[in-house]
């Protein structure tokens, strides 16, 4: 006769770990935004006034806006160096075409579509030769700065129509507010939408995430990789059109180093470096931050060499802190209960 034995009854269920609440992407860099705003409107004389503010905002504008198609690049795990070199080629373009004698409303159409195939080149070297983006577009920032410097030397334009120039730096009434703001606000609703509303949006955080399981899904990964690269050109180029109005001068050298103030408005948004996370509020709120600490310091008095050294810091931060905040978390979870 055999004897059966009851099975041993199961073990509880572990509970799942209880996580602490979670801040959505881009509003600590809000807050630090907000508290910093205010510091600053208390402690740094004239920092608070409306011709500041207007000062300000036009600082942010086209930081903001080769930030747009910039995150979005940033999102699928690639990046691009070498849009203040296009900038810088759209600036010199432009004013050799000014001084050939062609209109503005012809100009401005040509410089667009140079700077589509500028971001093509690189979107190309990128996706169909698998060459690193890191790499190509540090070879891309010399090579237009460079050719920026063949188109135009080192003289500047100066002899734009006096219509566009103040348009440029226009405000709305008495607010302060540039007028250029209202046409990046709309940019910015719309890349909103796109990132993080659409099956658009939703195929750059896979890429990002793995390239490999996005591919499996269906996602064209080198053809959509291809066009964001073609979209940080025009609007780069976009932006070298309103540098040039705004200060009213075509450089070979306008824009230098801009490069390094978008990334860094990306990374300290919470665009991680990596890709495949991140959001639009979070760069927004970067860039605001990157240029008030910037104007803050400029109002005190601080020479521009500290500035860069204070960009530089921010951008290491912005690539530190996540790691660091992440190992934090993994020792927390290892810890036992």
């Amino acid at each position: 006769m055999t004897v059966e034995t009851a099975p041993a009854p199961a073990a509880p269920a572990a509970a799942p770990a209880r996580r602490g609440p979670t801040l959505p992407s881009g509003s600590v860099i809000t807050t630090f935004l907000v508290l910093f705003l205010v510091i600053a409107a208390f402690s740094v004389e004239g920092f608070a006034s409306t011709r500041n503010a207007g000062f300000l905002l036009l600082d942010v504008v086209v930081i903001a806006l080769i930030a747009l198609p910039l995150t979005l690049v940033v999102v699928t795990g690639e990046i691009d160096l070498s849009v203040a070199s296009t900038v810088g080629l759209s600036s010199a373009v432009m004013g050799q075409l000014w001084v050939a004698g062609l209109p503005l409303e012809a100009i401005i159409p040509l410089v667009l579509v140079l700077g589509a195939v500028l971001g093509a080149v690189n979107g190309f070297l990128v996706t169909r030769l698998g060459l690193p983006s890191l790499a190509v577009t540090i070879g891309t920032l010399a090579l237009y700065r460079g050719l920026a410097f063949v188109v135009l030397g080192d003289q500047a334009v100066a002899d734009f129509p006096r219509a566009w120039t103040t348009w440029a730096i226009s405000s709305i009434g008495s607010t302060g507010i540039p007028t250029v703001v209202l046409p990046l606000l709309v940019l910015v609703a719309v890349t909103a939408v796109v990132l993080h509303a659409t099956p658009v949006g939703r195929s750059l955080y896979a890429m990002g995430n793995s390239e490999d399981a996005a591919r499996f899904s269906g996602i064209d990964v080198a053809r959509t990789k291809l066009w964001l690269f073609v979209a940080t050109g025009v609007v780069s180029a976009l932006g070298g059109v309103y540098w040039t109005l705004r200060y009213g001068s075509a450089r070979a050298d306008n824009a230098t180093g801009l490069e390094l103030q978008v990334i860094a408005a990306i990374l300290l948004g919470g665009v991680s470096i990596f890709g495949g996370s991140g959001g639009l509020l979070g760069v927004m709120a970067g860039a605001l931050l990157l240029a008030s600490v910037r104007n803050a310091l400029q109002l005190v008095n601080v020479p521009s060499d500290v500035l860069n050294i204070v960009t530089g810091v921010l951008l290491i931060t912005a690539v530190v802190a996540p790691q660091v905040a992440a190992r934090v978390k993994g020792r927390r979870r290892r810890a036992p209960a």
